[in-house]
């Protein structure tokens, strides 16, 4: 990471501007020579190396509109002024071209139409009629071509609205059809998933959907009153519960596709201050967003030369998605809205605060979430039963269906299905044929979710049926496998992945069945209650970890022959470091009772939900 960008204190406007012209001064030796494209070094995506030149180029305008709005950074501006021009111009070598159905080039419109509403003044009236006529033009091609049923849409709606500003030739029908196929989306208390068919809840909910939605909604207050009103009350309520995916440190859960976008996990908090949605106070929104950003920066997110990697934590391919290429994180400077309000605004006037009091146990119906949170230690923990589809999205079931998702610990994804170590089975149960290739859960057949417990069933194979359920807690939880299997497996209940990256490392095995590692890092360990299973530490293969490049996984391994079976595990995570005291005094089984500790029992097996 460069000292400038390290160093910014992040408090201010000021300092935010700042934030954003270094990232983007970065960036200029990776101009192309007609300024149109814009390219960093790195490994390429799924499309190709001209239309990822082109998505560098449109995503440093996330940042950059708003710098206009300020008179800020006209130099930087004029070079890439000349980029649109050209790169709208059918008769330029560096012409952006004709597009077509599910064109990564429809994502990019977006941004040009987020500064048509913005700052017209910088990005269309300086253009002459003819490349006016251009860039309407080419916009335009995104009415003529299909896009994924899902948040892509809502880039045909930017450009439309774009263009609507600056009394251009725009489509109402399209904005209209776009926006009605969007309520589709919409499941209730302020919850969109992304798309109606093989659709996740994840941060595209807030980063995308709700920020449109709200960035359209103060565009079109005065024009378009009704779905204006309705999207800022949407995002409202969803703020209620948004805001429990986020720690007191500025961290937020890792959960789901397209982390490496990083601080956009905030700008669903930038675009409800833009849209003056009143839900919390402006100095918690603010909080909110700056300590998220200054979060990020003390990261290994940086490259050599100034710009951001492909990663979550460091820069990482092994997570990253088949369409990130290296322009791909500057989609975090969406965050960059709160930059479009004025100084005097109260978003920048009002003092920081902190997150204001949060439950203990969130249940968020949508995502099928169980938040657990543990202030003291700045731990947020998500339990989750596992969506009901699948996709083919790259390490879906590490994204979308661990058994726990946490700010502190994070999740890894898979190298391979060889083995454990190459698995990195953190926060789910593998299992395998004996053959050391292992099958881990990539939907559920059957979910509940209650103040209680998880519950879900899946099937790794046609004759093997596994249910389980989830107690949620922190530092503890307890998990009960109930496995009917047709065939003989071998099993691994992975807890949670801590940080073995330095050499502080203390082993906490009590015996065969409970092991354990404490680190500068805090604490993670496995019990097996019925003493029928083997706990170990796995140590997984290097940079699987989102959060550290380094870890290791207490797991319990069982096999199984042909039969029902019942497991009940324990697994301990705390992200303090300490003498973890809550580690001394572990569950246990009394009769027909779980116990988290003595007098405290969790779970009793005759509740006629188990074993039916």
């Amino acid at each position: 990471m460069t000292s400038t960008m390290s160093e910014n204190p992040l408090l201010t406007k000021d300092d935010v501007e700042q934030f954003v012209i270094d990232l983007w001064t970065k960036l200029t030796p990776y101009y192309s020579e007609g300024k149109a494209l814009l390219l960093p070094k790195g490994a390429l995506a799924g499309h190709s190396e001209f239309v990822s030149g082109i998505e560098g180029f449109s995503r440093i305008l996330w940042g950059a509109v708003p710098l206009l709005m300020s008179d800020k950074a006209p130099e930087l501006w004029e070079q890439h002024l000349t980029g649109i021009k050209n790169g709208t111009n059918p008769e330029h070598e560096e012409y952006w071209g004709e597009i077509h159905d599910f064109d990564q080039r429809i994502v990019e419109m977006a941004a040009i139409g987020y500064g048509l509403c913005l700052a017209p003044e910088k990005m269309w009236e300086p253009l002459s009629d003819v490349e006016k006529s251009n860039l309407t033009n080419w916009l335009l091609q995104a009415n003529e071509h299909k896009t994924p049923d899902s948040n892509w849409i809502l880039f045909v709606v930017m450009v439309n609205i774009g263009l609507k500003n600056v009394g251009a030739t725009y489509s109402q029908s399209v904005l209209d059809s776009k926006l009605d196929r969007l309520e589709a989306f919409y499941i209730g208390n302020g919850w969109y998933k992304d798309g109606e068919i093989t659709a996740h809840v994840d941060y595209y909910t807030p980063m995308a959907i709700h920020y449109f939605c709200l960035f359209y909604a103060k565009i079109m207050e005065d024009e378009d009153v009704e779905r204006s009103t309705k999207y800022k009350k949407r995002a409202a309520r969803f703020a209620e519960d948004f805001i429990y995916w986020f720690g007191e440190d500025g961290s937020a859960l890792p959960y789901g596709r397209s982390l490496t976008y990083r601080f956009a996990q905030s700008a669903f908090w930038s675009a409800l201050a833009f849209a003056e949605v009143d839900v919390f106070r402006p100095g918690v929104v603010k909080g909110l967003i700056l300590r998220n950003l200054r979060y990020w920066i003390k990261q290994d997110i940086f490259q050599p030369d100034g710009t951001l990697s492909v990663g979550y934590h460091y820069p990482n391919l092994l997570m990253a998605e088949n369409y990130n290429a290296p322009g791909s994180p500057y989609w975090a400077l969406k965050t960059m809205l709160i930059l479009a309000m004025d100084e005097k605004s109260p978003f920048w006037q009002e003092d920081e605060e902190e997150l204001p009091h949060l439950e203990q146990r969130k249940i968020q119906g949508a995502p099928y979430f169980a938040i657990e949170r543990d202030r003291e230690s700045n731990h947020v923990a998500a339990f989750h039963t596992g969506s009901l589809h699948t996709n083919e999205q790259v390490h879906v079931a590490a994204k979308y269906e661990k058994f726990v998702y946490s700010n502190h610990f994070g999740f890894s994804v898979s190298r391979s299905e060889w083995g454990l170590e190459q698995g990195a089975y953190d926060s789910m149960l593998a299992v395998s044929e004996q053959d050391n290739l292992y099958r881990v859960k990539r939907k559920v057949e059957e979910r509940e979710i209650t103040d209680k417990f998880l519950y879900f069933k899946w099937s790794p194979w046609a004759n093997v049926t596994i249910k389980t359920w989830i107690i949620p807690g922190l530092p503890w939880h307890i998990r009960i496998h109930e496995i009917e299997t047709g065939r003989t497996l071998d099993v691994a209940d992975g807890g949670f992945a801590i940080n073995t990256s330095s050499e502080d490392i203390v082993r906490k095995k009590h015996s065969n069945y409970v092991d354990g590692l404490a680190t500068y890092a805090g604490l993670s360990g496995a019990v097996d209650l019925m003493e029928k299973g083997k706990a170990r530490i796995i140590h997984p293969n290097a940079n699987t970890n989102l959060l550290y490049k380094k870890s290791a996984i207490p797991t319990i391994e069982h096999r199984l022959e042909v039969g029902k079976h019942l497991l009940v595990h324990g697994f301990y995570g705390q992200a303090a470091r300490g003498e973890g005291a809550e580690w001394k005094e572990i569950p246990f089984i009394k009769g027909d009772t779980i116990f988290l500790k003595k007098d405290v029992p969790v779970f009793t097996f005759n509740q006629p939900i188990l074993m039916n």
